[in-house]
């Protein structure tokens, strides 16, 4: 049961980094189309979340979801 254990531990290792690269990127589209379009409260909640990565540290949830709705 251990090796299973570590196994999804491993696997979330794995795939955590990649979310937070995924919502960074996002994070730079939606600035561009925020500072385009004079969003200034989408334009903080980005730099926050690029801010964050940059820092190791994790986004606020508020300023995510923002971030990953922008375009819908």
């Amino acid at each position: 049961m251990n090796s299973m254990s570590s196994h999804f531990v491993a696997r979330e290792r794995l795939t955590a980094p990649l979310a937070d690269k995924s919502a960074v990127d996002t994070a730079w589209l939606v600035l561009e189309a925020a500072l385009d379009l004079g969003d200034e409260l989408a334009v903080a909640a980005c730099r926050r979340v690029i801010d964050a990565s940059l820092t190791g540290a994790v986004p606020a949830p508020d300023d995510l979801h923002l971030v990953l709705d922008y375009f819908r």
